[in-house]
């Protein structure tokens, strides 16, 4: 019996290898320049193949082994890049259409246990009290530790209305925590906006959707129908933001840019992955649209502008900030962003499946790369929490690195070392606030100090304790 599993075995090694050397050829013949195949570590690959398929404990199907093996080829490569199957792939795509079904969590995988990147707003994660950094260990009994990040998802994810537990640990508390959470379909509004009083104006965007673009349009016309006149300042909230789509990153930083103002460039391997994105319709407005920023005030481009960022700012939010920052039309102010600086492309498959990988690396116009460094506000003013929690993207194994960093001097590395250094000293002066802060209320320190800045009154940055008054800061319009 046994000589025959090893036959099937060898026959599928037999079969796998003449599958991958056939992909190789008919890749070779549209692009001559890709190397060849490492025939040797192939045969290795299928020898395992077999071997698993004649000798595991158990039967196991040929998809659920390849499968496995694609995930293990993505995920190996950077905490961003991973295999998509069909449902998935779904999953996926309706996110970035502004509804799904689930608990509303931006999670990564961090050795073996799932880690919160950030919780979106109005989600049941959220009104539960998760955090940026939050490690989740359990998912009812079910231990964390050994599923894949695509498993976790789909047993985090369910019918509205059923119930989770997840089992927590976070860096500030002794003990476990445990959550009861209840799933619900979650419906992103990813841009709202508050007349906050006469002359300023807030808007909030929690993730770049499709539609994001056109409904900060609908939001800026609205505040300024509100306001009945130029505003005197106004704030851009991209706190807790973890990204989404480029093109409407794009569009929103050109909704603030003068027109052709570039936006950000990507550099990678392949000349796909090499693009300059800037403030211009071609190149945010989707294909067969009209402009959809053409009708917003101008004068939106001038007003005096303050931007707010968090740990839980990353990817497209990062751009945005970046943008803003490099071309002096705003000024930054909150905590260091996450840092991912690197971009994604969904690669269909053949059978409904799909992948995600990283094919390039993005810059800021004056060609800062963001990567493992985040964007560094022009103001520190931390919201009172526990900084020590935040998660940034250096904090993740197999990061991809900063192509700057070996342009930088020694003495300018040992310096940033020295700060952080001194940033995680400082961060111990905080106490945990309970539960969300709820933005542009009283208790949001960083929005309230977003308001001196735009009224050019002295700035608290650290709210926990008697802080010296600052001179007033200087606006960039």
């Amino acid at each position: 019996m046994r000589s025959t599993f090893e036959k099937f075995g060898l026959i599928g090694s037999g079969v796998l290898i003449g599958v991958l050397i056939s992909l190789n050829f008919s890749a070779l013949a549209e692009k001559v320049a890709m190397p060849q195949l490492p025939i040797d570590d192939l045969r290795v690959f299928a020898e395992v193949f077999g071997k698993v398929k004649s000798d595991y404990v158990e039967p196991v199907e040929d998809k659920k082994l390849i499968n496995e093996a694609l995930t293990g080829m993505l995920t190996g490569l950077d905490p961003h890049s991973t295999f998509m199957d069909a449902d998935t792939y779904k999953d996926l795509q309706a996110g970035t259409q502004g509804e799904f079904g689930g608990l509303g969590i931006e999670v990564t995988m961090e050795e073996g246990l799932v880690k919160v990147v950030t919780p979106i707003e109005d989600s049941p994660a959220y009104r539960a009290g998760l955090k940026t950094g939050d490690l989740i260990v359990k998912l009812d009994d079910m231990q964390v530790r050994g599923l894949t990040l695509n498993d976790a998802v789909k047993k985090m994810r369910g019918n509205p209305d059923t119930k989770i537990i997840l089992t927590v640990l976070r860096k500030s508390e002794a003990k476990p925590l445990t959550f009861n959470l209840t799933r619900a379909i979650i419906k992103t509004q990813s841009v709202k906006n508050k007349y906050i009083e006469p002359g300023y104006g807030y808007v909030r965007i929690t993730q770049f959707q499709e539609h994001t673009g056109e409904d900060l349009a609908k939001a800026l016309s609205t505040l300024q129908a509100q306001n009945k006149g130029p505003f005197k300042g106004f704030i851009l909230d991209l706190r807790n933001n973890p990204g989404g789509l480029l093109n409407a990153a794009v569009g929103v930083s050109a909704a603030f840019l003068p027109k052709d103002d570039l936006v950000v460039y990507t550099e990678g391997r392949v000349t796909d992955s090499k693009m300059r994105l800037s403030a211009t319709p071609f190149d945010y407005a989707r294909r067969g649209k009209g402009d959809y920023l053409k009708n917003i005030p101008t004068d939106y481009k001038k007003t005096p502008m303050v931007v707010l960022v968090n740990a839980g700012s990353a990817s497209a939010s990062e751009i945005v900030a970046g943008a803003l920052q490099d071309h002096k039309r705003a000024t930054i102010l909150g905590v260091q962003s996450f840092g991912k600086g690197s971009v994604q492309t969904i690669l269909p498959m053949n059978n409904g499946s799909a992948i995600k990988l990283t094919t390039a690396r993005y810059f800021t116009p004056n060609g800062r790369s963001i990567q493992a460094k985040g964007i560094v506000p022009d103001i520190i003013v931390e919201d009172g929490s526990d900084q020590s929690n935040n998660l940034h993207e250096a904090d993740l194994a197999k990061h991809l690195s900063n192509p700057k960093d070996a342009d930088a001097p020694a003495e300018t590395k040992d310096a940033a070392k020295e700060a952080a250094a001194k940033a995680k000293l400082s961060e111990k002066r905080f106490a945990e606030p309970q539960g969300p802060i709820e933005p542009t209320s009283k208790d949001d320190i960083q929005f309230m100090q977003a308001m001196n800045v735009l009224k050019g009154l002295p700035v608290q940055k650290t709210p926990e304790l008697k802080a010296t008054e600052a001179k007033p800061a200087e606006v960039r319009k």
